[in-house]
C-alpha cells in the first residue's frame, strides 16, 4: 500500500508551478489586452491616427515657426489651398471604401469646369444652366464608371485609368485648349468664381470653397455612419458576397456610388474655377495623386470597408500643413515629397497592423 503523505510534496510543486504559470499567462493576457484595444481603438476611430499626426505636425511647425505659421492668416491659408483636394478626396473617398479607385476624378473634375465655362461663352447658356449641365457631365462619366465596374466586372483600376484618358482626350478636344480669362468670367458669369470669394473673421481669411469643403464632408460624414445606405457602402467594401447575401444590392450600390462621385468632381470643378479665377483645360493635373495621398494618410482602407472622411480631410490638412510649413522654412519643394512620400507608406503600414490585430 503506498503512503498517502509521500504523494504531497509533488503535488506542492504542480501546485506552485500551476499558480505560476497562471500568473505569467495573467500577465501576458493583460499585456496583450492593452495593444488589443489600443488597436482595437484605430479600428473602431481610423480617423484617429490622422488627427494625432495633424495635431503633431501643427505642434512641430508652430514651434519652428512661432506666430509666422500660427497666425489666423496662415491657417486659413492651409483650409483654402486643400479646399479643392478635400472634395475631390470626398469624392475618391466614396470609392475606395468599396475596395475600388478612380482615377479619372481629376478629369472629371477639369471636364467639368470646361462645360460650365464654355457653355456659358461659347452657346450663351445663362451660368445657372451651364452649371448644371456641368454637373450632369460629372454624373454622366461617373454613372459610365459605375455601370462598367458593377455590371461588366471590370476592374475599377483599369475602367478609371481608361477613363481618365478619354475624359482628358475630350477636355482638350473640346475646349481646343483655350482658356476662358478670369476678366471675361468677371463681367459676364461671376457666379462662376463663387467659390473663389472670400470673407474675414478677424484674421482669418476664408473662401466659399473652404466652407464648400466642410459642409460637404460633415453631409457625407453623417451620411455615411446614420444612413442605411452608408452602411450599405461599408458593408460592400467589406464583403460584397456577404452583403449580397444580407440583402443589399451590389450592383445599384457600386453604380449610386461612382454616380455621386462624379457629381461631387463637378462641384470640385466649380470651386476650382474659384480657386484659380480662370477656366482652364491644364488645370487640376495633379487632382488624382493628391485625393489618393489625402485618403491613404487619412487612415482609409485601400482594401475597403473601414475608414471616415474625417480621415481624409485631416490627411488633405496634413499635406497642406507640410506644404506651408516647409515653404516658411525656406526650404526645398522636394522635401515636403519626400516627407509626404513617406507618410503615405508609413499610413499603408498601420493600416496592415490595424487589420491584421483586428481580428
Amino acid at each position: 500500500m503506498s503512503d498517502p503523505t509521500a504523494a504531497a510534496p509533488h503535488h506542492d510543486y504542480e501546485k506552485v508551478l500551476k499558480d505560476s504559470s497562471t500568473e505569467i499567462a495573467s500577465f501576458d493576457g493583460n499585456d496583450r489586452s492593452a495593444v488589443q484595444k489600443f488597436r482595437h481603438f484605430l479600428h473602431t476611430s481610423p480617423s484617429a491616427v490622422s488627427l494625432i499626426v495633424l495635431i503633431i505636425s501643427l505642434l512641430i511647425f508652430g514651434s519652428l515657426l512661432g506666430t509666422k505659421f500660427f497666425s489666423a492668416f496662415s491657417l486659413t491659408l492651409i483650409l483654402q489651398q486643400v479646399a479643392i483636394t478635400g472634395i475631390v478626396g470626398a469624392a475618391q473617398t466614396l470609392v475606395i471604401m468599396t475596395a475600388g479607385i478612380d482615377l479619372s476624378v481629376g478629369a472629371m473634375m477639369v471636364l467639368s469646369s470646361v462645360v460650365m465655362g464654355q457653355f456659358v461663352f461659347r452657346y450663351g447658356l445663362p451660368p445657372e444652366i451651364a452649371i448644371l449641365c456641368g454637373f450632369g457631365v460629372g454624373a454622366l462619366c461617373g454613372y459610365i464608371n459605375g455601370v462598367l465596374v458593377a455590371r461588366m466586372k471590370l476592374p475599377p483600376f483599369i475602367v478609371t485609368l481608361g477613363m481618365w484618358q478619354i475624359v482628358l482626350a475630350t477636355n482638350f478636344l473640346y475646349s481646343a485648349n483655350e482658356t476662358i480669362r478670369a476678366q471675361d468670367i468677371e463681367t459676364t458669369a461671376p457666379i462662376l468664381q463663387f467659390f473663389g470669394s472670400t470673407f474675414r473673421i478677424g484674421g482669418a481669411v476664408f473662401t466659399y470653397g473652404v466652407i464648400a469643403m466642410v459642409l460637404l464632408v460633415a453631409l457625407l460624414w453623417y451620411v455615411l455612419n446614420h444612413t442605411p445606405w452608408g452602411r450599405h457602402l461599408y458593408a460592400v467594401g467589406d464583403d460584397p458576397d456577404a452583403a449580397e447575401l444580407s440583402g443589399v444590392n451590389v450592383k445599384r450600390m457600386l453604380i449610386s456610388v461612382y454616380t455621386l462621385s462624379g457629381l461631387i468632381c463637378a462641384l470640385a470643378g466649380w470651386a476650382l474655377i474659384g480657386r484659380i479665377g480662370s477656366v482652364s483645360p491644364t488645370a487640376g493635373q495633379f487632382a488624382n495623386i493628391e485625393s489618393i495621398t489625402a485618403v491613404v494618410i487619412g487612415g482609409i482602407s485601400l482594401f475597403g470597408g473601414r475608414g471616415s472622411v474625417l480621415g481624409m480631410m485631416f490627411g488633405a490638412l496634413i499635406v497642406g500643413v507640410f506644404s506651408l510649413g516647409l515653404r516658411l522654412l525656406g526650404t526645398d519643394v522636394q522635401w515636403t515629397y519626400l516627407l509626404i512620400g513617406v507618410l503615405i507608406i508609413v499610413a499603408v503600414a498601420v493600416d496592415q497592423w490595424i487589420r491584421k490585430a483586428s481580428v
